[in-house]
């Protein structure tokens, strides 16, 4: 019983919260990936939220924790390591096919994801919902957007090397 209540206790709680809001922020941006055939998914946009979410909170707790005293220094030291870290996992999704390059949005969305994970752990709620729906924002209306300009352009025999 004593196990039970100091996994349901308040600051306990607080930290499951803030990872599994991570993990849905995340899923929800994975999603219109998914859909759109790309090659990182709900699976991974989620991981990545999470896990950026995870490693902010075990930051500020090796700083002193969350309550009056504790030290951001450390968290903020391991957040440069997450922009790092994802930076890397990010140009591993960029490819060259055929002259052309695919895969930088997917590699933006991902560093992005990695952001919102990060606010999210610094329980920064409001930041971290607004930044998922403008991501989804970019990666729905703006690529609507952005092919209709295409589109228009080759009709209007716009050389867009210039």
């Amino acid at each position: 019983m004593n196990t039970i209540t100091t996994f349901l206790s308040n600051p306990s709680i607080e930290i499951y919260l803030k990872l599994f809001t991570a993990l849905c922020l995340g899923m929800s941006l994975g999603i219109e990936r998914a859909i759109a055939g790309k090659t990182a998914g709900m699976r991974t946009y989620g991981l990545v939220t999470m896990g950026s979410a995870l490693f902010v909170i075990i930051g500020v707790f090796a700083g002193g924790g969350f309550g009056l005293g504790g030290s951001y220094v450390e968290s903020l030291r391991l957040t440069g390591q997450i922009i790092s870290g994802i930076g890397f996992i990010g140009a591993g999704l960029i490819f060259i096919k055929g002259g052309n390059i695919s895969g930088v949005t997917t590699a933006a969305g991902i560093w992005v994801a990695a952001g919102i994970g990060m606010a999210i752990g610094y329980g920064l709620y409001s930041l971290a919902t607004v930044a998922t729906l403008f991501a989804i924002f970019v990666f729905t209306v703006l690529w609507y957007v952005e092919n209709k300009l295409k589109i228009f352009a080759h009709s209007e025999g716009i050389d867009s090397e210039n």
